[in-house]
């Protein structure tokens, strides 16, 4: 931590196995080792950022001991409720921190509880609040009754607990700072209120804050006793659950701009809800039972399904609105990456969303939760397949257009699992003979001639991402295309027990990008599905590893230094890492 200005810190980036997520809904905070905010959008998700220091902006909260520490921290159970620890020279210091839950979609209201566990804690605090990705100083600053209030833009600001701090160089207009002294034993609490609107009249209760947030957590976490991994598992429900609005949109990722790899122009922003990420979720929930993410999926997805029918797009706001163009903004970025908003998928069509979609109405159904708009999303859905599926389409890694084999087996997968979960015999009719003729078309122009599936009609690779078809029932898994796809993968794709997508260049697969987590945890299920148990367990055992204390999961893991890439935490692998748990726990079970 070094100075800059007087009374105001730089944080320096750290890997991003350090930083932990506070998560109420609406939007999100990264949390690194220094009690520092690197990373908020308010009032939403695709918001702009008020600390965005991790992208090399200003801009940060920060509660950090005064003395020489070494840092430590962990969730309280089924929860997003973080505690920063730290073991100083002269005790031990902890700082409870959460967002409120659930959030409000206009008023983010910020709890950090500051605890003197061992010897008195002593701490400096630190408000630098930056509306605008750090481009405008937060001012009105005003002082009444030991609470602080401003004003950036639309943004109000209410700050209770700091009423002994002052700005930094006795400014109008300037990041508040202190030094907290908290007796051993104790406790004090700050908390922070931004909205887009006029804030209430009193500010919140800490105390009842506290409670309110503790009973929702445990309230929307379920017990999930039946899985080979509780504590994680119940960990990447609270972590899905965390990215999920109240309208039922799933965020990719809290964060943007994290890249995959360094200096190679792969940075990109996913704080937006990705059908096919948002359909793998909902599938991996209902894989454990009829929880409410699934509910939520279905309404989110089934909404823009029946809107936007065949002209589905692969992402959407929170709010179903249109995910905006990129650009930059001239920021430094993350090391080795840039600064990236918005996302050019807005302008791709994926033909495996609208299947993926069909295999999340179906798993609702099987658990009789799909009503009358479900099973009209289910027809909008299946007759947008007949009408695309020829179409040539990004497909699953959002790459250029081709007729890629694992969009159009999703389909086939879809097809069967909707036909299968109480279609009437007419629609399930038309829908078992479409899926038919998508499997003999795909067959004739994607089978390898060494027999196993390969990418494209026109690209001979292997990709990892034909390992979920037959997971998901487009083919069956004695099939031997699927055994073939199998063995390549494991032969060609594979390193110790982590995948790679396909492979980019010759060389090292590392040398292109790091092995990909949502394929690992596939090929955990996959082997499950062949009955082989013990090596399906060290994949997912492997895997569940590539995580930093926090437990969060990036896209990438780069094997060779150990550390997540991308950005963070990534709802796919949780989603994936859920069901992989779930799963692994029984005999496999076909889910249709």
């Amino acid at each position: 931590m070094a100075d800059h200005d007087s009374d105001t810190w730089a944080f320096p980036p750290h890997v991003l196995g350090s930083y932990a997520l506070l998560a109420d809904g609406e939007r999100g905070v990264l949390v690194g080792p220094h009690g520092d905010f690197v990373w908020m959008c308010v009032p939403r998700w695709d918001s702009d950022a008020l600390f965005c220091s991790l992208i090399g902006g200003h801009g940060s909260y920060a509660v950090s001991p005064l003395r020489r520490f070494v840092w430590g921290g962990y969730y309280e159970d089924g929860s997003l409720i973080w505690r920063s620890r730290w073991i100083t020279e002269t005790g031990i210091v902890e700082c409870r921190e959460a967002l409120a839950f659930p959030g409000d979609p206009h008023r983010a209201v910020v709890l950090r509880r500051v605890m003197a566990v061992d010897g008195d804690a002593r701490v400096r605090v630190l408000l630098d609040a930056r509306a605008g990705y750090g481009r405008h100083v937060f001012g009105h600053l005003d002082r009444a009754g030991g609470i602080w209030t401003a004003r950036a833009g639309a943004v109000h600001l209410r700050w209770t607990g700091g009423g002994a701090a002052r700005p930094a160089g006795g400014r109008a207009e300037a990041a508040l700072a202190m030094e907290l002294t908290v007796p051993t034993g104790a406790h004090h609490d700050l908390v922070l209120e931004l909205s887009d609107q006029a804030l209430p009249g009193r500010p919140p209760d800490p105390d009842q804050a506290w409670r309110a947030t503790e009973h929702s957590w445990h309230s929307s976490v379920p017990d999930l006793t039946d899985t080979v991994a509780r504590a994680d598992t119940r960990h990447s429900y609270a972590v899905l659950r965390g990215l999920t609005s109240s309208g039922g949109g799933m965020v990719a990722a809290a964060t943007m701009s994290l890249p995959e790899r360094a200096e190679q122009g792969r940075n990109y922003d996913y704080r937006y809800v990705w059908i096919r990420d948002q359909c793998l979720a909902g599938q991996a929930v209902a894989a454990a039972g009829p929880h409410p993410l699934l509910d939520d999926a279905v309404r989110f997805v089934a909404a823009r399904v029946l809107d936007d029918g065949p002209r589905l797009k692969p992402a959407y706001t929170t709010a179903g609105g249109h995910v905006p163009d990129e650009r930059s903004l001239e920021l430094p970025g993350y090391p080795g990456g840039t600064d990236i908003v918005g996302n050019h998928v807005n302008a791709q069509f994926q033909l495996d969303a609208l299947g993926e979609s069909l295999l999340l109405l179906a798993a609702a159904a099987r658990h009789e939760h799909l009503d009358a708009d479900g099973w009209r999303a289910a027809e909008a859905a299946a007759g947008a397949i007949a009408t695309r599926w020829t179409d040539r389409e990004a497909g699953i890694w959002e790459l250029d257009p081709h007729h890629w084999t694992e969009s159009r087996l999703i389909c086939v997968a879809g097809l069967h699992a909707i036909s299968a979960a109480g279609a009437p015999p007419p629609r399930s009719g038309d829908w078992l003979a479409l899926a038919e003729k998508i499997l003999a078309e795909t067959a004739a122009t994607s089978t390898h001639p060494s027999g196993r599936w390969q990418r494209a009609a026109d690209d001979e690779r292997l990709d990892a991402a034909l390992l979920l078809p037959p997971i998901r029932g487009a083919v069956g898994a004695a099939d031997p295309r699927t055994l073939a796809t199998l063995h390549a993968l494991e032969h060609e794709l594979a390193d110790d027990s982590y995948l790679y997508r396909f492979r980019q260049q010759p060389g090292q697969l590392g040398d292109a990008e790091g092995a990909f987590l949502l394929c690992g945890f596939t090929m955990a299920l996959a082997l499950h599905q062949q009955g082989d148990l013990v090596a399906a367990t060290r994949w997912f055992e492997r895997n569940r590893a590539a995580c930093g204390s926090p437990g969060l999961y990036s896209e990438e893991y780069d094997i060779a230094q150990r550390q997540l890439r991308g950005n963070l935490p990534q709802a796919f692998v949780h989603a994936l890492m859920f069901e992989a748990a779930v799963r692994l726990y029984a005999p496999w079970e076909d889910p249709w």
